[in-house]
């Protein structure tokens, strides 16, 4: 079935997108959520026109992105922990610290599903994680934990 995106839809499409879903998921989600419309032969003009605007709006969000990581960038974010006197942390710095802490230093609000960590840090010093501020726009955080 062929349907037309009005939205982005994770691993189907993005939004201005004429794609081929299988039936029961465009009938039981796409369609009642308003996440798409039924295509015809007609609805081309309307293709193109959304995906003018989402090419539009894409643009001026990696320019905002591009800025924001080059400000993440340029200085260590330091977090303070408690620790105990080996240098190891009463429990560790998870994403949700490292967004308040580039908060806190930059005044740039991420969602801590943007930062990725391969295992929370559970030590003092220097750390790096990866934001990924959008698509293809991804700053590489300097994490410098101190102790409280």
């Amino acid at each position: 079935m062929k349907v037309l995106l009005r939205s982005d839809v994770r691993g189907v499409g993005r939004r201005g997108d004429i794609v081929e879903v299988k039936s029961g998921y465009a009938r039981n989600f796409l369609l009642p959520t308003g996440a798409a419309l039924l295509a015809n032969d007609t609805m081309e003009v309307q293709a193109a026109s959304m995906r003018k605007g989402r090419d539009v709006r894409d643009a001026k969000s990696r320019e905002a992105a591009e800025v924001q990581r080059a400000l993440i960038e340029q200085s260590p974010i330091q977090i303070a922990a408690r620790a105990g006197a080996n240098g190891r942390l009463f429990g560790s710095v998870t994403e949700s610290d490292v967004v308040n802490a580039i908060r806190t230093a930059t005044n740039i609000s991420l969602d801590r599903h943007m930062i990725s960590m391969t295992e929370h840090v559970k030590e003092l010093g220097s750390a790096t994680v990866s934001a990924t501020l959008f698509e293809g726009v991804i700053a590489s955080v300097n994490l410098e934990i101190v102790a409280k």
